[in-house]
C-alpha cells in the first residue's frame, strides 16, 4: 500500500509529509518536486501569499544518494512567512523570547463556507485561529510533494499525468481537448485553459470578482495517458478505482463534485449514446497491441465498473468559490452571539488553476498505489519486470488466432 499523510498549519514553522510504501531504487529528480510545487503556486487570481513564499521540498528520509530506500520517505516544506507569524504561532504555552511577528488577535466570527463553525464545534475552540490554521489549502502544497514523487514512480511505467482548467465561474473552453495540449500548456500559464479565447474571458471574469470583493471557483480536468487495463476491481466498494479517485479530489479543499468521463451528462442521455463500444483490434494495430479491442470514444473516462480499461482516464472536478470574502457575507461572533460580518483572512479571488495541479498530485498518487497494488514490489525493479510480464501476457492472451492453411 501507497499513503501519505501531512502535517502542519498555514502559518506553521512548516508543512510535513511523509510517504509510506514507495519502493526502492527509484531515481529521485528534485528538481521536478519544486517544479511541481512552484507550478501550485502560480495561477491568475491568486493572492499575496504566493508573493511570500517560494516553495521547495526538502528530503529528510527514505532517500539516499539520490535513490529511494525503501523506508519511509519524509519531506517538509518551509513557510517563509513564519516570521511574520511566530508570535501568534508559537508551540510553547508561551511565546519565547523575541518572538517575530504581530500579537494577532483571537478570530472569532466564522465564514460562511469554510471549516470556521463547523471546526470550532467538533473541536471546542474559542479561537477560529485553531481550525483555520490546519483547514487551509495550504496543507495542498505537501499533497502536491507526495504526487509529484508518486508522478516518477508512474514514469517508469510510462504513465504520464496532465490537468487543464474547464471552466471558471460562467467561463468555459470547449471539453475533449487531446492529451498533448494539456501536456504542452506552460507552467506560468495564467488559468491553465487549453483554449486561449475562453482563458482571456476567464481573467476578465476573475478581474470582475476581485472589483466587487467575490470570489469564483470552476472546474479542471485531470487526464492520464499511458494507465493499463486492470487497475482497480469490482470485486469490494472499497476497492473501485473509481471511488478511490473520487475520494482522493473530494478531499481537496473546495471540491465539491467529482465526474469521470463525460460524469452528469451520462444521466440525461441514452445508453446508447453513453456507452462505447468494443470493435475488433484491427490488422492496423498489429500483434504488439496492448488490448485487444478498440473503442471509437471514451465517455466511461478510462474507467468501467472500478477497473481501467485501457484508455486515457479522464476525471475532473468541480470547486466551490472561495469562502473568504473581501466584502464579508453575514455571520456571527461566537464571543457575543451577535451578527457580525465574517472574518477576512489573506486569501485568493480564484485558485482553480492551482487546484488543477493538486488534482494532478491526488490523481497520480491513487494511480501509482494502483499499479503497486496490481505489479508491486520492495523496488522499482520488481515493479518494472512485473509490469512488463504482464504486458507481454496480455498480448500473448488475446493475439488473434493464426491463419491456417486448408487440411
Amino acid at each position: 500500500m501507497l499513503r501519505f499523510l501531512t502535517a502542519g498549519e498555514s502559518h506553521g514553522r512548516a508543512l510535513v509529509v511523509i510517504i509510506d510504501g514507495m519502493p526502492a531504487g527509484l531515481v529521485v529528480d528534485t528538481d521536478a518536486l519544486t517544479r511541481d510545487l512552484r507550478r501550485r503556486q502560480r495561477g491568475y487570481g491568486r493572492g499575496r501569499r504566493m508573493a511570500i513564499e517560494t516553495d521547495a521540498a526538502l528530503i529528510i528520509g527514505g532517500v539516499r544518494h539520490g535513490r529511494t530506500t525503501g523506508a519511509p520517505v519524509a519531506l517538509t516544506i518551509e513557510n517563509r512567512d513564519w516570521v511574520n507569524w511566530e508570535f501568534t504561532m508559537h508551540a510553547d504555552a508561551e511565546p519565547p523570547a523575541g518572538a517575530a511577528g504581530a500579537r494577532r488577535p483571537p478570530v472569532t466570527r466564522p465564514r460562511p463556507g469554510h471549516a470556521d463553525l463547523a471546526g470550532a464545534i467538533k473541536y471546542g475552540h474559542a479561537d477560529i485561529r485553531d481550525v483555520l490554521e490546519r483547514a487551509s489549502a495550504r496543507e495542498t502544497a505537501a499533497r502536491v510533494a507526495a504526487g509529484a514523487l508518486a508522478r516518477q514512480l508512474l514514469a517508469q511505467l510510462s504513465i504520464e499525468v496532465a490537468s487543464h482548467v474547464v471552466a471558471i465561474g460562467p467561463e468555459r473552453t470547449a471539453g475533449g481537448a487531446p492529451f498533448d495540449e494539456i501536456a504542452a500548456l506552460p507552467d506560468d500559464s495564467p488559468t491553465r485553459c487549453v483554449g486561449p479565447g475562453a482563458a482571456a474571458r476567464m481573467v476578465a471574469a476573475i478581474d470582475a470578482a476581485r472589483e466587487a470583493g467575490d470570489t469564483l471557483g470552476g472546474v479542471f480536468e485531470v487526464a492520464a495517458r499511458g494507465v493499463p487495463a486492470g487497475l482497480g476491481s469490482y470485486a469490494q466498494w472499497d476497492r473501485r478505482l473509481d471511488g478511490r479517485l473520487a475520494q482522493a479530489l473530494m478531499s481537496i479543499p473546495a471540491i465539491k463534485a467529482v465526474s469521470i468521463g463525460i460524469g452528469a451528462e451520462a444521466a440525461g442521455l441514452r445508453g446508447s449514446q453513453v456507452h462505447d463500444e468494443i470493435l475488433p483490434r484491427g490488422g492496423a494495430a498489429g500483434a504488439d497491441a496492448p488490448l485487444p479491442a478498440r473503442r471509437p470514444t471514451n465517455h466511461a473516462g478510462g474507467l468501467e465498473g472500478g477497473v481501467t480499461n485501457g484508455q486515457e482516464l479522464r476525471v475532473s472536478a468541480s470547486m466551490k468559490p472561495i469562502a473568504t470574502l473581501m466584502s464579508p457575507l453575514r455571520s456571527i461572533d461566537l464571543q457575543t452571539g451577535l451578527d457580525a460580518p465574517a472574518a477576512i483572512e489573506r486569501s485568493d479571488v480564484c485558485a482553480v488553476p492551482a487546484a488543477s495541479v493538486v488534482g494532478e498530485a491526488m490523481v497520480a498518487f491513487v494511480l501509482a498505489d494502483a499499479c503497486l497494488e496490481r505489479f508491486g514490489g520492495d523496488s522499482i525493479d520488481d515493479v518494472r519486470s512485473r509490469y512488463a510480464e504482464w504486458q507481454r501476457q496480455v498480448r500473448q492472451r488475446f493475439a488473434p488466432p493464426k491463419e491456417t492453411g486448408a487440411p
